[in-house]
């Protein structure tokens, strides 16, 4: 029953853009009809979702298909219920945020593409997560990816959204062709597109690492994994903030779940898959975080912090392989557990901050963060949102963000302890990259939290900020209370938690791995003993009970304070102001990129600042502004050089367009020939 309820509300989400294209003449209407449409779906599919993760049920379907190779088969096994928690959820609240943020009627040409494709993001998001067969996979897939790329090309007036729209759809389809070739492969072994965890000595060495790498390339591609993030930090700027949301809290954790599960269906993994995974993840995370830090863009800056969670996970996700592979059940559990656990909490904390930035966006209508300052007294709600937010993307205890990189370091101690010599250092060499990474998102966090809500008001439009309407504001209370309860008790996701690795490894053994199996996880090391995740939500409450109450004394201390100054305002303060006339100027304050001008330096080598020239010297000097921009030196001295070059090879064969249709069926029977020699010559060919 559930996996119908499931499905059902993935056709009512995909279709609920229906009403708002239909009923362009009342665009309010159509916007409240489509919202609540996805809001009963996202309700429907949430408690579905989560009424079989907590009893444990697994249940299967499977029909017929006309598509050659494709069948209807779909399941809904403990990884995909965890994975749907944040697909339902995170776009039905977009829908409510988007209410007030992205109204119908003030986008005449744009609103109703919108919601109509916002719907489509969803329910795609929902096919491929229960979807058991490629072909159905791929569809979903491509649901997702095609109605990513309308929503990224909203403001299509801009050239620089179209430029990210493109890049996106370019970036999309490469990692579908490398999932094409990973499924062929799957097939050769299989026998069939539908997904079975393959035996061991199903694949030989070179093929099944050959898969693995086109899985890496293709789920990373979409998880925005370094270096192959080329598409993300554009992307997700330019879309919609309730959009960006889903993209960063929800999208990109779908290829984090295609990497969970075809790892599960692979054969025995040799250890370099995880050591690689390892270094993959903790380079992400630190190169991403030095990348934040330096953006003077918010949605940019929360584009590459999530960026650097992608490595977090993928870490996790390496550490479990490393355990399969030496037969650790240990490290399975605290890598793999800490992943997950860190995918659903990055999709509230993450979730949050976006529609916080959409909330000053809303207000101020300008994502530089140099041109904010000053917010705090006009926006309080947005403050305490965004202040949670922070807090739980710093790991700071009682929030939502520490008990999966808890997880993360307990599992790398115990390589160190109990792993051999090379495997050893190389944990010791993430365990410092996921403590960098950790101080670098602080001070990035730090950093922005100060300049959009502290200080004055550096630009018109900061002096003339609101607080968002009712229905943003109460999105962003439900999210900060979600991330403060899952920081304050992350125990009560371990029983759910246990089933999903349990189910993951138990797949492993079933194709041949001789890994753990369900009963090791679940009685023999599980979550609660190996790490302390109940400690965690006191050790939560020691520090947060005093922290607050300290902030309420501090608060009402400084409205006394403030209440003296102004019945004083008549003195002669003159004497003590230092010098400065007006010291409440925003020209003696620190801007985001003053504050992180320093750390930013000192990662040279991951980011760089692209300064204004200098002003020519002369007799009587002419205005001169400066500004920086920064250089993502990943992207500027290896992705984008290497695409360049490839481009230029590529249009070589322009020579094969002759536009006569004899010549292309030409080309036609010679694929045709090759593919029968490669059937006849290949040696997994099943005759």
């Amino acid at each position: 029953m559930a996996l119908i309820l499931v499905l059902a509300a993935a056709a009512v989400a995909g279709l609920s853009g229906l009403p708002a294209l239909l009923a362009r003449g009342r665009p309010r209407l159509g916007q409240g009809c489509a919202t609540a449409l996805l809001v009963a779906a996202s309700a429907t599919g949430l408690l579905s979702a989560a009424w079989a993760l907590v009893t444990g049920s697994a249940v299967a379907l499977s029909g017929a298909w006309a598509v050659p190779g494709g069948s209807f088969s779909v399941s809904l096994d403990a990884l995909s219920t965890w994975f749907l928690l944040p697909v339902f959820l995170v776009p039905g609240l977009g829908a409510i945020f988007g209410l007030q943020y992205w109204r119908q009627a003030e986008h005449a040409e744009a609103g109703g593409r919108v919601q109509f494709f916002y719907g489509v993001l969803a329910g795609g998001m929902v096919l491929l997560v229960v979807a058991r067969n490629s072909v159905l996979f791929l569809v979903g897939w491509e649901l997702m990816a095609v109605a990513a790329f309308f929503l990224v090309a909203t403001d299509d007036v801009q050239a620089e959204t179209r430029e990210a729209a493109w890049v996106y759809l370019v970036a999309t389809h490469l990692g579908t062709a490398a999932l094409m070739a990973l499924f062929a492969l799957m097939r050769q072994a299989s026998g069939s597109f539908d997904w079975t965890p393959l035996s061991a000595g199903s694949l030989p060495p070179a093929a099944a690492a050959a898969a693995f790498l086109l899985a890496l390339i293709g789920f990373g591609l979409k998880a925005g994994l370094m270096p192959l993030h080329v598409w993300l930090p554009s992307a997700h700027a330019s879309a919609p903030s309730h959009v960006s949301a889903v993209m960063s809290g929800v999208m990109i954790k779908m290829g984090l779940y295609g990497l969970v599960r075809v790892t599960s269906l692979l054969p025995a993994p040799p250890l370099w898959w995880g050591i690689l995974l390892l270094a993959l993840g903790a380079l992400s995370g630190v190169i991403a975080a030095a990348a934040a830090l330096a953006q003077h863009d918010l949605k940019r800056m929360l584009a590459f912090s999530s960026i650097e969670n992608v490595g977090l996970i993928t870490l996790g996700l390496g550490l479990a392989l490393v355990g399969r592979s030496v037969h650790n059940a240990a490290w399975i559990v605290l890598g793999l557990g800490g992943a997950l656990l860190h995918v659903l909490n990055h999709s509230l904390f993450k979730s949050l901050l976006f529609f916080g930035a959409g909330a000053v966006l809303h207000a101020t209508a300008t994502r530089r963060m140099d041109a904010l300052g000053g917010l705090a007294a006009a926006m309080p709600v947005t403050l305490t949102a965004w202040l949670v937010g922070a807090l739980a993307v710093s790991a700071v205890p009682g929030f939502n963000g520490l008990p999966g990189e808890l997880m993360l370091y307990l599992g790398l101690f115990d390589v160190v302890r109990g792993g051999s010599p090379a495997v050893a250092l190389v944990a010791t060499a993430c365990i410092g990259g996921l403590a960098l990474t950790g101080a670098l998102a602080l001070a990035s966090f730090v950093r922005a939290l100060g300049a959009i809500f502290l200080g004055t008001a550096r630009s018109p439009v900061a002096h003339a900020a609101h607080e968002p309407p009712g229905p943003m504001t109460a999105v962003l209370g439900l999210l900060g209370g979600l991330c403060l309860a899952a920081g304050l008790a992350p125990f009560l996701l371990a029983p759910a938690l246990e089933q999903v690795v349990a189910g993951w490894a138990g797949a492993a053994a079933r194709g041949g791995a001789a890994v753990l199996g369900d009963t090791a996880v679940r009685s023999g090391l599980g979550l609660l003993e190996l790490a302390p995740l109940r400690t965690l939500g006191w050790a939560g409450l020691a520090v947060l009970v005093p922290v607050a109450l300290g902030t309420a004394w501090f608060l009402r201390l400084a409205g006394r304070i403030s209440a003296r100054r102004t019945s004083t305002a008549g003195a002669a303060l003159g004497t003590w102001d230092c010098g400065y006339a007006d010291p409440s100027s925003p020209r003696l304050q620190y801007t985001s990129s003053s504050f992180a001008a320093l750390l930013v330096g000192l990662f040279g080598w991951a980011v760089a600042l692209r300064r204004s020239p200098a002003a020519a010297p002369a007799m009587f000097p002419a205005p001169w502004a400066f500004a920086t921009a920064p250089i993502d030196r990943l992207l500027a001295r290896l992705v984008v050089p290497f695409c360049q070059r490839t481009a230029g090879r590529c249009t070589r064969v322009r020579v094969l367009q002759q536009g006569v249709l004899h010549i292309y069926l030409l080309y036609i029977l010679g694929v045709l020939l090759l593919g029968i020699v490669w059937a006849t010559l290949s040696p997994w060919s099943r005759g």
